[in-house]
């Protein structure tokens, strides 16, 4: 009966779309390789030293491979650079790496000074088993260099802190080491407020956090491949599972556990905000004075994300009460679909494809993007400002090349990470909607086969797959970008954008035009029966909508449980933040379970459409409505409406 609508001569369409997707993805690839090139993540973490090597670096001269604190040398510098009137940058004063912030000694003056190199004879280990400090092998040149803060040793005077692998002054200068610094004959330091405040300004910068919060991410890898891959995999199949074999309580199980996990995931930001217990985040790496209290960004964005949970726990609640009435309707609907599983079975395990080819899509993506984030050059600043420093390579005071190391990065770094943003965004629309126009032409098979296995073509889904990879390829190209660009537009067209989510997959699948034909005749469909099709759906789509959030609350949830353990509390793994790697453990989790539950949500969406293309085909009667439907949509009065007006 459905012969004339699903098994007419097909031809591949939309082919320039699959040519410009193709193009698209050569220049993904360049575009990577680029990061991978000239990135390393490293620069994300840790800050560079006065020769320009970043701390940490085992490929630096000399190896910094266990050094990995950055260390300013001359709080006089710090304090210049804090002066409004000043055009001295704290990137500019003198900076080195370390293995731990030191403090001033209790009982004299203790120095740091520069890497052993030229005339200083002693190895870098045996400069770290020394505290960094060989002033007593100085000739008196160097000794007086470095009593006026020109090096190559400068004294320890102020105590500091490892905030985010940078050591932070405490301006509380030690009244020992400051005597004997001045009965040495040293030049006056400034004792002022500004060394503290200056320096947390640099750590505390919009970019300086970005930064880290992007090195959260690869230092979380393996919680993103649990929390964002596996759990939701397992979690998502179970779901399946139980629609098809429980569907009867799965709505009411939806709503609970929705209310329950996101308490739940809202309370694990109280904590993490401090409000609720005592595992606040903080900034101090390693143990430091307890009387010592420093803040950062990073506490107020758990506490800003705290309240909108609150807010958004609060209408969550009184949306699930609002609906409840409305929950039996939900229930008949999925009935349907349930039905479409227990037929067609392989479409249980068919999501299983998508989701290993968008696994290695985000692996390689998270790599190049890391790479992409810290792609900038390490060039030498152009201070113009009077700070000599000794050089013991050539064995004198030099006021040439004095100026510090930055990170510059180009406008075309940016465009690149927007061009990577865009292109996560299109391929993954891209895999999304390639496996539901498989699902809906294995669901479109069912129907216009009446419902009876035997008649429906050997195995379904490889079917649909094949006439998908033969034809429709450039179609689905062209709805995900459409889908892509709409949804970077945000909200301003969100109405064209769900109208476009469903004519990309069904109309495709079920007819086997090209993209725009097919959203003509899904767009006439749907408004000739939007108000009835709105009645029999929305309530289903709100549970689905529900059910992907359950899945993703779980894995944002177990996210901070793997986050919150010592692993990545201390060394090298330390995160600064939990919130961006549970926010993308949310967000996978989320893309995985849509994979999922497409399954369910394009049954219902294709059923309703081929219901409706059959009433019109028919003169307002369906005729290969499988009788469960029939049953479903008499019990809610929707049958006469549905054909009404077709």
């Amino acid at each position: 009966m459905g012969d004339g609508i699903i098994r007419h001569n097909r031809k591949c369409r939309d082919l320039v779309f699959l040519v410009i997707f193709i193009a698209f993805w050569v220049a993904m690839i360049v575009n990577s390789s680029f990061g991978f090139n000239q990135g390393n993540p490293l620069r994300l973490t840790y800050g560079l030293d006065y020769k320009g090597n970043v701390c940490g670096s085992k490929h630096a001269n000399p190896d910094l491979r266990e050094l990995e604190v950055r260390y300013w040398l001359n709080p006089n510098q710090v304090y210049q650079s804090g002066l409004k009137s000043s055009h001295f940058s704290l990137a500019d004063a003198k900076s080195i790496c370390l293995m731990e912030c030191p403090i001033p000694s209790e009982d004299g003056l203790n120095f740091i000074c520069d890497y052993p190199e030229g005339v200083i004879r002693l190895s870098v280990d045996d400069w770290i088993d020394r505290d960094y400090d060989y002033f007593e092998f100085l000739t008196p040149d160097m000794r007086n260099s470095s009593l006026q803060l020109q090096g190559p040793c400068y004294p320890i005077i102020f105590p500091s802190v490892n905030v985010q692998w940078s050591c932070q002054f405490i301006a509380r200068a030690s009244n020992i080491s400051l005597r004997h610094w001045q009965q040495m004959g040293g030049v006056t330091i400034e004792e002022n407020i500004l060394i503290d405040k200056t320096i947390h300004r640099a750590i505390n910068s919009p970019s300086a956090v970005l930064k880290r919060y992007v090195a959260d991410i690869g230092k979380a890898w393996p919680v993103l491949i649990v929390c964002g891959g596996i759990v939701p995999l397992f979690l998502s199949v179970i779901w399946l599972l139980m629609i098809r074999h429980f569907v009867a309580g799965m709505t009411w199980i939806t709503v609970i556990l929705f209310n329950a996990l996101i308490i739940s995931v809202t309370m694990f930001y109280y904590v993490k905000a401090g409000w609720i217990g005592h595992d606040a985040i903080s900034v101090v790496i390693d143990e430091s004075d307890p009387y010592v209290n420093i803040s950062g960004r990073e506490i107020n964005h758990i506490r800003a994300v705290a309240v909108l949970m609150t807010v958004v726990m609060i209408i969550t609640f009184l949306s699930s009460v609002a609906i409840v009435r409305r929950i039996l309707i939900a229930t008949s609907v999925l009935k349907v679909a349930a039905k479409v599983i227990g037929e067609v079975q392989a479409l249980i395990v068919f999501p299983i494809l998508p989701f290993s080819i968008l696994a290695i899509f985000y692996m390689f993506w998270f790599s190049a993007a890391l790479h992409l984030f810290s792609s900038g050059q390490i060039i030498r600043n152009d201070c113009n400002a009077n700070c000599c420093s000794y050089d013991l390579k050539s064995n004198r005071v030099n006021c040439d090349s004095c100026c510090g190391y930055s990170i510059h990065y180009t406008p075309h770094i940016g465009i690149s990470i927007l061009f990577h943003l865009f292109g996560c965004y299109w391929a993954t629309q891209f895999i999304i909607a390639c496996s539901s126009t498989v699902i809906a032409g294995s669901v479109a098979s069912y129907y216009w086969a009446r419902g009876e296995i035997s008649e429906i073509p050997f195995l379904p889904v490889f079917s649909s797959m094949k006439s998908l990879l033969r034809y429709s390829l450039g179609s689905v190209a062209l709805g995900s970008l459409v889908v892509s660009i709409v949804e970077w537009l945000r909200f301003m067209l969100e109405s064209l954008r769900r109208r476009l989510k469903l004519a990309d997959t069904a109309p495709i699948a079920i007819t086997g035009k090209g993209f725009y034909k097919a959203s003509a005749i899904a767009t006439g469909l749907i408004m000739n029966n939007i108000l009835r099709i709105g009645k029999v759906n929305v309530i289903g789509d709100v549970i689905l909508f529900l059910g992907k959030l359950c899945v993703s609350l779980f894995c944002a949830l177990f996210a901070f449980l793997m986050l919150d353990t010592h692993k990545y509390k201390s060394a090298h793994n330390r995160i600064s933040s939990p919130l961006f790697p549970v926010l993308v453990c949310w967000g996978l989790g989320y893309i995985v379970a849509t994979l999922f539950f497409a399954v369910v949500e394009m049954s219902i969406d294709t059923i309703i459409l081929s219901f409706c293309q059959d009433a019109e085909e028919h003169q307002g009667t369906a005729q290969c409505a499988p009788p469960l439907l029939m049953e479903t949509l008499d019990g809610e009065g929707e049958t006469q409406r549905l054909t009404q007006g077709s």
